[in-house]
């Protein structure tokens, strides 16, 4: 089933969501934008790795978002592993039989917690992730290394119990997902911003690929400090979204899930898909 069945599925929209890749072919690829940064490398990273933090994302279209990052001075480097700028991810999240962490999320609910399987393929390390937000908005993340994706966490059943309300036992798998992140490291704070694209859904029998569409997320230590990338997101126009690849994903593929919370997400998506070569999001 294609982005555009589904997000006409989910959210009523009756227009079609034709692909804007075609119509950006004119401008630069975020391969070529960033491939004039300055490189930093993961040994590096230091503070800005940032397991404890505050998080804003926002959705734009891939080529306009390499656009923008042309006005960037040398504010921030591009993270490079063996040469690669851009990173393979794979992830398979946890959930109850019932969908309880995303009804958490669907709800307004904290805290709340998301429990993944992530591997970052370039680097050839895989984590069992915990990820706890707090009444306090800050985002927190502990992780176990384990062997590889899997689609059972038994391994992790000490940790699990000492991070998530949930037993091990409980928990059955449900979206995976795959797409290509490119990291800016800022060189003045504890900041990084992950450039998502390529991204792919699936949950069963059934997946989705949403070509086209960058998610990025600026992830910082506090909110007491001004983020050069925000700023002038905002000057564009881009404006943050409250937004998880894996509520997304479940909203629209799971069959039997409340996805009212997140329908101005795949009204907003749609726009994106359509609107791609004049629209700097408005939210």
């Amino acid at each position: 089933m294609t982005a555009e069945e589904v997000l006409k599925r989910r959210s009523g929209a009756r227009q079609r969501l034709p692909s804007m890749t075609c119509r950006l072919s004119a401008l630069p690829s975020l391969g070529d934008v960033v491939a004039e940064f300055a490189p930093t490398q993961l040994d590096e990273i230091g503070d800005a790795a940032l397991l404890q933090r505050v998080t804003t994302k926002m959705a734009v279209p891939e080529l306009l978002l390499a656009q923008a990052l042309q006005t960037f001075g040398r504010g921030y480097r591009v993270l490079e592993i063996d040469g690669r700028r851009s990173h393979r991810y794979q992830t398979q999240y946890f959930d109850t039989s019932d969908y309880a962490l995303y009804r958490q999320h669907h709800n307004g609910q904290r805290p709340r917690y998301k429990v993944r399987i992530r591997a970052y393929q370039d680097a050839g390390m895989a984590f069992l992730e915990v990820k706890r937000k707090s009444n306090q908005d800050v985002t927190f993340k502990e992780r176990l290394q384990v062997p590889g994706i899997a689609t059972d966490i038994d391994v992790g059943g000490e940790f699990l119990a000492s991070t998530c309300p949930y037993p091990v036992d409980w928990l059955r798998p449900t979206l995976w997902t795959q797409f290509q992140r490119t990291t800016l490291v800022s060189m003045q704070r504890a900041e990084r911003v992950t450039l998502d694209t390529g991204l792919i859904l699936r949950l069963g029998q059934e997946e989705i690929a949403l070509p086209g569409l960058a998610i990025a997320e600026v992830k910082r230590s506090d909110h007491a400090w001004r983020s050069e990338f925000l700023v002038r997101s905002r000057a564009l126009n881009v404006r943050p979204i409250s937004f998880s690849k894996y509520c997304f994903g479940i909203s629209l593929l799971a069959p039997r899930v409340k996805p009212n919370r997140f329908k101005p997400q795949h009204l907003l998506l749609g726009r994106i898909l359509q609107e791609g070569d004049r629209l700097w999001m408005s939210h």
